[in-house]
């Protein structure tokens, strides 16, 4: 059974909607004036398990499931969803988005649905039938009595376990029925150490588009257990964070959040159509160091940010946004890019099927170059050496971003030394790109959980960076 085949039994079963009547409804839809429309259909299960002192709390199962309907006129969108997948309530939905033609009907050659192939990134195999519960439970009490047993100062561990399987099928007006099934798993683990009144934590967490047998392999659960006892520990023995205008190396991996925050959301279409982003019409200008190169890529396989296709229909993408400090583009939804008179780019993406699709970022990366991590750290006199961070905000408009780190070590004399507390990072997005002179060759990406909030939506994306040298930048400490 080919993927067309598999997604179509799994979203219309047990319904009277079959291609010849999705086929009507696209032909309904596209029976007004509009530029472009979509049908998007979706089956999304999840389930996750709590664990606290020892013992598995709590639980969840829900199974979201449904049809959105959007008619797109210029800057104008019709939009309308149900959660009750049937022929009568479909055609309503398409009634209620085309309406924004205000009735201009018009004669256009009929749609015949054709199926588009699609190059999987991702098994497509249910992460929630493939272990049962209990194995799943018993995973999180084996993660307790790990990190309990590596520290007597752990005092209590909380444990997550969560799983999706998610099927949809888009079925544009002026392309081909796209169809995908993806499997997200994900494992975390929190302790709290506790030493002569002093409390601190640690956190750890891996997870991808994979099933739980890829990700428990090479003792994940010890190496799990082991980074959260160990951060706990680092942060029991940190001294306050020193204030002031200094050099900061961040490490690799996830505080690539601060490019996805403070540079990536600035790319996207949206805010650059609305003239609302510190880089609106700026494609070919300067906007960081010629050492940053940064890249947007829906299609590494198994990425938990990456997609066969965006929730348009349009193919993921590789997109260069900045090349050696120039700006090359913008992340792209088809109405966006409609406008601007540019290409769509494979960003356009929503929560689920009541929402309507936005640009938004998949994959995003500072790309590699040049620089060993422990040179980049030598040629720093005096300043800070942030690991990972807590999370942050930025003003898209402006520029401006207040990150907080978690974990972070005082550099002296080219030597990383105390760690630290209470850091936080305090600039402007495009003048702290600026301000980037040493771009390490050793590229990690998060660990495989991360999720990023716009306009309410959430949508699973990955970050990755190299170790990077900021010359100066501004360090809210507590010192």
């Amino acid at each position: 059974m080919n993927t067309y085949e598999k997604a179509s039994k799994i979203l219309w079963n047990n319904t009277d909607i079959n291609l010849e009547v999705a086929q009507k409804a696209l032909n309904h839809l596209n029976s007004r004036e509009i530029d472009f429309g979509d049908l998007f259909f979706e089956r999304s299960v999840a389930e996750g398990f709590f664990l606290e002192e020892g013992i598995v709390k709590g639980g969840s199962f829900s199974i979201s499931q449904g049809v959105g309907v959007r008619a797109v006129l210029g800057a104008k969108s019709g939009f309308a969803y149900s959660d009750v997948l049937d022929e009568k309530s479909l055609m309503e939905a398409c009634s209620a988005a085309h309406s924004i033609s205000h009735g201009h009907s018009c004669n256009r050659e009929k749609i015949v649905v054709s199926k588009g192939e699609t190059k999987p990134l991702y098994v497509d195999d249910d992460p929630i039938a493939a272990m049962d519960k209990a194995q799943k439970a018993a995973l999180l009490e084996i993660l307790d009595k790990k990190a309990r047993a590596l520290d007597p100062r752990v005092v209590q561990v909380m444990g997550s376990l969560n799983c999706s399987y998610s099927t949809t099928m888009v079925m544009p007006t002026d392309g081909p029925s796209r169809c995908d099934i993806k499997p997200i798993c994900n494992i975390s683990v929190s302790v709290v150490m506790e030493h002569k009144g002093r409390k601190e934590e640690g956190f750890a967490a891996t997870g991808g588009a994979v099933l739980f047998n890829t990700l428990l392999k090479d003792d994940t659960l010890d190496n799990l257990a082991k980074e959260a006892v160990r951060m706990a520990s680092v942060n029991m023995e940190a001294i306050p964070a020193p204030a002031g205008t200094m050099p900061v190396v961040l490490g690799a991996g996830w505080p690539g959040v601060l490019v996805h925050e403070a540079v990536g959301h600035g790319l996207e279409g949206d805010f650059n159509r609305t003239g609302s982003s510190a880089y609106s019409g700026k494609i070919g200008q300067k906007v960081a160091s010629s050492a940053c190169t940064i890249i947007d890529d829906g299609t590494i396989p198994n990425r938990r940010g990456s997609l066969s296709f965006d929730d348009e229909g349009t193919d993921s993408a590789c997109n260069v946004l900045i090349e050696k400090g120039i700006l090359k583009g913008y992340m792209q939804d088809k109405q966006n890019a409609m406008l601007m008179n540019m290409k769509p780019t494979g960003n356009g993406r929503r929560q689920s099927y009541n929402c309507m699709p936005i640009p938004r970022m998949t994959n995003t990366f500072l790309q590699n170059g040049e620089y060993d991590k422990d040179e980049i750290i030598s040629s720093v006199k005096n300043g800070i050496y942030a690991v990972n961070f807590r999370g942050g905000q930025v003003d898209i408009t402006s520029g401006e971003f207040v990150f907080s780190a978690s974990e972070a070590y005082l550099i002296e004399n080219g030597k990383v030394t105390s760690p630290i507390k209470g850091a936080t990072l305090i600039g402007n997005g495009p003048k702290t790109m600026q301000q980037v002179s040493m771009v390490g060759n050793n590229l990690e990406f998060d660990c495989g959980i991360g999720m990023c909030g716009k306009a309410g939506q959430g949508a699973a994306v990955g970050i990755g960076q190299p170790t990077v040298k900021i010359d100066s930048i501004t360090v809210g400490g507590t010192n």
